[in-house]
């Protein structure tokens, strides 16, 4: 039977499929259309850029960005009926990256399937500019923050961001989706942010645990910070698979080598050689400045979306630090350690663990 563009719904895009047509409809929601209807964009009379305009008046860029009060949240998209969001792009200052909460909820649930840091989210995590080209994430001069993570919706979502801190927050956005079928078997997006500051003496630090249902992960992102000198990328990444208890099914061999690397990820010598690719990356090494900045800080990224590693039941997933002391011996490392887990599942979902109060986010 020839498949016609009745039966393809315009998900899973890649290359090799961007040729075929479809019926589902591109939609797109920003501080020019908040609510995404099709014809309704750039009309607005009021907005962040209106006494810019001033001379020109509507369709003059009016409106290119919110303001998010201090202690408040904002809706920043509400979508109705089945679809899923196939590109987002955010830019705000990077003071704000740890104090900007995003979250994000499907088919009307109670509990967010995404509660993360803004930065964070986007593989930034310290504060700090760093360039990102990878399939799913992209971040580019100077701060612009892009995610192609597919998330499907059956009934509609809803995306919003809270504003942790005293000081008023100015964001740009761009919601790209699609209105379409979506397939039985199509997982809910999810992600976890947690931090282990210091991570306890002999103890693990925990990406993700208590997950319930069928799904598979997709994603690590970590942002750490070595607080001894000498190695500190020993440790090996576990993940705990539908009843594992003391054991994993998955082990890695080391830090660096989980996110792609070897050998310290030292090249040239003397030196961390920093890379990102379409799948794993290295691209943010933070070096102390002689005065107030004093601990090295690392940012690593990797992505399994060709090697997805797919549970039934449950899944935990943990990492060790680990470095070295005399005698050719571990020295089980005490670091601060964030973490955003990434993956997808059937709902419902397990609720995340709550997110620290605003000191326990920040970068100190």
């Amino acid at each position: 039977m020839t498949e016609t563009r009745d039966s393809f719904n315009g998900l899973g895009l890649g290359l090799g499929n961007l040729s075929r047509l479809s019926h589902a409809k591109t939609r797109s929601i920003s501080a020019e259309n908040f609510s995404g209807e099709k014809g309704q964009a750039g009309m607005a009379t009021e907005g962040t850029g209106a006494f810019h305009a001033r001379d020109l008046g509507r369709g003059w860029k009016v409106s290119p960005s919110i303001k998010i009060a201090p202690h408040s949240t904002f809706t920043l998209a509400e979508i109705e009926g089945s679809g899923a969001i196939q590109h987002i792009w955010m830019t705000t200052y990077p003071g704000h990256w740890r104090q900007l909460i995003l979250r994000a909820y499907w088919d009307g649930e109670e509990a967010p399937s995404i509660e993360c840091p803004y930065g964070d989210f986007f593989a930034s995590g310290w504060g700090e500019r760093c360039n990102i080209s990878s399939l799913p994430i992209a971040v580019n001069p100077a701060g612009g923050m892009n995610s192609y993570w597919e998330m499907p919706f059956r009934q509609g979502a809803r995306w919003t961001i809270e504003n942790l801190s005293d000081a008023e927050a100015v964001l740009y956005f761009q919601i790209t989706y699609t209105l379409t079928e979506v397939p039985e078997d199509a997982g809910y997006f999810h992600t976890q942010w947690r931090r282990s500051n210091p991570l306890g003496y002999k103890e693990v630090h925990t990406l993700l645990d208590n997950v319930k249902g069928s799904g598979h992960y997709v994603g690590t992102y970590l942002a750490w910070q070595v607080n001894n000198r000498g190695w500190w990328g020993e440790g090996e990444i576990k993940f705990y698979l539908d009843g594992d208890q003391e054991f994993p099914t998955i082990c890695g061999t080391g830090t660096e080598d989980y996110f792609g690397g070897a050998w310290n990820f030292e090249h040239p010598q003397g030196e961390y050689g920093t890379y990102s690719t379409p799948f794993l990356g290295l691209p943010q090494v933070i070096k102390p400045d002689g005065l107030y900045s004093s601990q090295q800080r690392f940012g690593m990224y990797r992505w399994h979306i060709m090697d997805p590693i797919r549970f039934d039941e449950d899944l935990r997933v943990t990492i060790q630090a680990l470095g070295w002391r005399s005698g050719g011996r571990y020295l089980p490392l005490q670091d601060d350690i964030a973490s955003v887990a990434y993956w997808y599942q059937n709902e419902p979902h397990t609720p995340h663990p709550a997110l620290p109060e605003l000191d326990g986010l920040e970068i100190i």
